[in-house]
């Protein structure tokens, strides 16, 4: 384990014990009904972990990157939905305001999203612009003191409950990437309205729905930075939720590992427990030796963007490596479980569909190899 301060070991214990007494006896039913997890999101703005990085000042709890990572991790061990939720709000929510809001902006969307009395979502991805970006289509034209928006996002969580959201739209057409606005809005802002739930394979708990923009009329105070500086805004946010999103990986993962090597301790074959068995163990030790190796990556990365310096090759290694370990890991633990891990009866089974979106999410696996060849290219 890295060596942590006695403020870390305080925000492990603290969400471990949330996350064991109020998480985790609801994991498997948020995933079989498909339900939001109010409770706990209620509870864990009670508990601030919804602005846990950010300033007082601005209705966080002040804490650093590090802690955040780890509250990620460890509801995240229990329940990936639960974890994605608060991952979306503070990472993608939150970070865009703090990152690149005016001093009025972060006062009314930040701080009300900090204090967790409303939740935050996030609005990038498009039926034409994945990992393309850039590809942006939802169109943003300025209209007096106004922008009018219309077009639609895809897979954004959290936007059935968000009464705040930023999202990017084209502000001019003919400057490509540098022509995309970023903007924040209330949800209740007249023409804004959810469409299709997302039927997914796993994160069931957590709410992927279709946003629409429908002449929405955005005042242009609620631009956040320039009008055509929407791209780095939202890549910037991106760098820093692909930490997040490595903690939920690695936090599954752990998880994991632990109903994978007590399930070996207890289940008896041949006349001895399976733990015996070098195949087994073999298993069990290249599981917690990835596990640590994601962990290290996560929380050094983490580390650098509190000191203020450069991480966006740390964090795509982070989230790179920690994802692929966690549907690694996962699928071991399914192995070693044998036929009752293929069966909903325990949660490895769950696990193991939930992480597969670490993959895909905030950036896919190749786009991270893409990031980091390229950072190593410019020398970072």
């Amino acid at each position: 384990m890295l060596m942590l301060k006695e403020e870390h070991h305080q925000v492990r214990d603290m969400v471990r014990r949330f996350a064991e007494d109020v998480v985790a006896p609801r994991a498997r039913e948020l995933d079989e009904t498909e339900t939001f997890p109010h409770d706990a999101v209620k509870q864990m703005a009670e508990l601030g972990l919804l602005g846990l990085p950010y300033p007082v000042e601005y209705g966080g709890a002040g804490m650093d990157t590090v802690s955040y990572a780890i509250a990620v991790e460890e509801v995240a061990r229990v329940c990936a939905s639960t974890a994605i939720t608060l991952a979306a709000h503070v990472s993608l929510g939150c970070g865009p305001v703090f990152g690149s809001g005016t001093e009025a902006q972060k006062q009314r969307f930040l701080v009300p999203m900090a204090k967790g009395e409303v939740l935050g979502a996030f609005g990038l991805t498009e039926a034409n612009a994945g990992s393309d970006a850039a590809g942006t289509q939802t169109r943003a034209v300025r209209e007096g003191d106004h922008w009018r928006v219309n077009g639609s996002k895809i897979y954004i969580t959290n936007a059935s409950y968000a009464k705040t959201i930023t999202f990017t739209a084209v502000t001019d057409p003919t400057l490509g990437s540098n022509g995309i606005g970023a903007f924040i809005m209330d949800t209740g802002t007249k023409g804004f309205r959810v469409g299709k739930k997302e039927k997914k394979m796993g994160l069931r708990g957590s709410d992927t729905v279709e946003v629409v923009f429908e002449d929405c009329l955005v005042p242009a105070d609620q631009v956040l930075g320039e009008p055509t500086g929407g791209f780095k805004t939202f890549m910037r946010t991106l760098t820093g939720g692909r930490i997040s999103i490595g903690a939920l990986a690695l936090g599954v993962a752990q998880g994991a590992y632990e109903h994978a090597l007590g399930y070996a301790k207890v289940r008896r074959q041949f006349g001895q427990p399976i733990a015996n068995f070098q195949a087994v163990q073999f298993m069990l030790a290249d599981m917690a030796m990835r596990i640590e190796a994601a962990r290290h990556l996560v929380y050094h990365a983490a580390m650098l963007r509190d000191a203020g310096r450069e991480y966006t090759k740390e964090a795509s290694m982070a989230k790179l490596f920690a994802s692929e370990v966690g549907n690694w890991v996962t699928d071991k633990s399914i192995q070693i479980h044998g036929g009752m891990g293929y069966c909903r009866d325990l949660p490895v089974e769950r696990m193991h569909r939930d992480v597969k979106l670490m993959e895909i999410g905030e950036g896919t696996s190749e786009i991270q190899r893409m990031v980091i060849a390229r950072e190593l290219l410019r020398g970072n």
